[in-house]
């Protein structure tokens, strides 16, 4: 009995080792389908023509990454004392010096591909955020 039992179980042991040599029965397209992930990420960036970006916009995008902490010595959007005497100096000053960078703040912030009137409506928009009153110009098609 011992014999017989001892001769079950390397049956039962040996039995799934029988097919391990067996490569014809896997399909390699099958198994490949099954080990793929089972979500994709795919990130799409929307991209604004130049010309039809708002003040809000280009600020977000743009400014807001620094003017929005004072990071590097900006001025703090919403920071009215901070933007008063520059306010002050009026608009065409404003974008002047956003045209040109200051301190560590390139050209146009660093947003070559704004237009003339986009640089514009960002400066007004920043500094309307912290007590000025300037007119944005509108975007075009609005």
């Amino acid at each position: 009995m011992t014999q017989t039992r001892l001769l079950s179980l390397l049956a039962v042991v040996a039995l799934p080792l029988a097919g391990c040599g067996d490569q014809k029965s896997i399909d390699g397209e099958l198994s490949a389908r099954l080990t793929q992930p089972v979500a994709r990420v795919e990130l799409e960036v929307a991209k604004v023509a130049p010309g039809s970006r708002t003040g809000e916009q280009i600020y977000t995008n743009v400014c807001a990454a620094c003017h929005s902490s004072g990071v590097l010595e900006a001025p703090k959007t919403g920071d009215n004392a901070a933007w008063a005497p520059r306010i002050a100096m009026g608009l065409d000053a404003l974008v002047t010096t956003a045209t040109n960078g200051k301190g560590a703040m390139p050209p146009k912030g660093g947003a070559s591909d704004l237009t003339d009137k986009e640089l514009i409506r960002a400066v007004a928009y920043l500094a309307n955020q912290s007590g000025a009153s300037f007119t944005e110009p509108p975007v075009e098609g609005n």
